[in-house]
């Protein structure tokens, strides 16, 4: 497989999720066998049960599930008549807000996902703050969080989270996984109008 290139960057698999995609998503071990699939490529629904620990039964009920809606497929390349494959169908999802407005259901189900993203976000910083000792200075100096707060409208947050957005695109096109010290990182994007004084 080729190494993408700023002259080539590599075409990102997305889609825009419907309210059927929003409420099948909304459950924390699909929201992470999604995720495995995404970051960690093709697996078995064994081997991603025992990445995930938890059960075979589980993880491939769940995978059908994700399937009928068409955030994962099975990977025909792979998969044998004893053993099943499975693959996230997407790189990259996303969704608006208001496109639930009329849909309570989705609506409670994307209040769920950003606050388990909200969750994971949190769990990860703290992994990270609490072995941060044993790595190096590098990767200490570089790792981090940073905050700052912009006088903004809706229009210019939207041109901003475009802005960073495309930055990030960039970043991952241009990936080198041939270096040293090339770690997966995580990265979370997030701006939100703040609602009183407090911090």
């Amino acid at each position: 497989m080729e190494s993408p290139s700023p002259e080539r960057p590599v075409e990102q698999r997305r889609v825009h999720l419907d309210g059927r995609q929003v409420r099948t998503l909304a459950h924390p071990l699909r929201m992470r066998l999604l995720g495995s699939l995404r970051v960690d490529g093709p697996a078995t629904a064994t081997a991603l049960a025992q990445r995930l620990s938890t059960n075979t039964g589980a993880t491939s009920y769940h995978l059908r599930q994700l399937a009928d809606v068409g955030l994962v497929t099975e990977d025909p390349d792979r998969g044998t008549s004893r053993q099943r494959w499975w693959q996230a169908a997407h790189d990259l999802s996303d969704f608006e807000p208001t496109d639930f407005d009329d849909d309570p259901d989705a609506r409670a189900a994307v209040q769920w996902i950003q606050g388990d993203q909200v969750r994971v976000m949190a769990e990860l910083a703290e992994r990270w703050m609490a072995v941060e000792h044993h790595q190096s200075r590098d990767w200490r100096d570089a790792a981090g969080m940073s905050d700052l707060v912009l006088p903004l409208d809706p229009t210019r947050l939207r041109a901003l989270s475009a802005d960073l957005w495309a930055v990030l695109m960039r970043y991952r096109d241009e990936a080198v996984t041939e270096a040293s010290d090339v770690k997966p990182v995580h990265v979370f994007l997030a701006g939100f109008p703040r609602l009183d004084d407090r911090w």
